[in-house]
């Protein structure tokens, strides 16, 4: 789709398209199999007034935008990026965490989460098919693992996918809008922005992950989930 868009001259319209079709029949399949609730589509089983927690996701997510942002495209091509990634903040979490994990949580949870935490990562190699340098694919790589970490200890515990859906399509999206020139300044390079910010992040979001998966926040309520 990327290669699509470059030769007509559009960024990201195919790929808004592609994403949009698959999110319909997904979404259409679910609702008529009456999947919604088994792949969390649901009210997370914790109290809202416990949703201070959602603090390291927000900032990760917000991060890109620390610096500023502005339009690196056009207004209408921005709109397609922004369309095309909270669709796939959908299909992501409905794919990783939903088909993936539960299909493997009800013979082994540990290998559940391990597994759709890598793959997760490791699918963002895809990256390198459209021309991304190795080493900013391989530190991409290594923040998908932490983000599949996190987002599935948020999904185990609280058994709702939304809020694992929020996060991913407002951090793809808020790449769109992102000004990487700024930061680069900031940080003196893009290179040492792109290590440093990514690095801060896995180690935020790796402490994230073992806090959510240690703590009784969410079971101690009468609304609580069993493991």
């Amino acid at each position: 789709m990327e290669s699509i868009a470059e030769s007509i001259g559009v960024f990201k319209l195919p790929s808004m398209i592609f994403h949009i079709i698959f999110t319909a029949v997904l979404f259409v399949r679910l609702k008529k199999n009456d999947l919604f609730e088994r792949y969390g589509f649901t009210k997370p089983k914790y109290k809202l007034y416990k949703a201070w927690f959602f603090l390291p996701l927000i900032i990760v997510a917000c991060s890109k935008i620390f610096f500023g942002v502005t339009l690196k495209y056009s207004l209408l091509e921005t709109i397609f990026y922004i369309v095309s990634m909270v669709c796939v903040g959908f299909l992501e979490e409905i794919i990783f965490r939903g088909f993936l994990f539960l299909g493997m949580a009800k013979d082994n949870i540990k290998t559940a989460i391990i597994v759709s935490s890598v793959t997760f990562g490791l699918g963002h190699i895809v990256n390198l098919f459209n021309g991304q340098d190795l080493v900013k694919t391989l530190v991409q790589i290594c923040f998908a693992v932490a983000v599949g970490f996190s987002l599935v200890a948020l999904f185990y515990k609280g058994k709702s996918l939304i809020p694992c859906i929020v996060f991913h399509s407002l951090n793809n999206a808020l790449s769109g809008i992102s000004d990487e020139a700024a930061s680069a300044r900031f940080f003196g390079s893009a290179d040492r922005e792109l290590f440093i910010t990514a690095g801060i992040s896995v180690i935020l979001l790796v402490i994230y992950s073992i806090y959510l998966m240690r703590s009784s926040l969410i079971e101690n309520d009468g609304d609580a989930v069993e493991d």
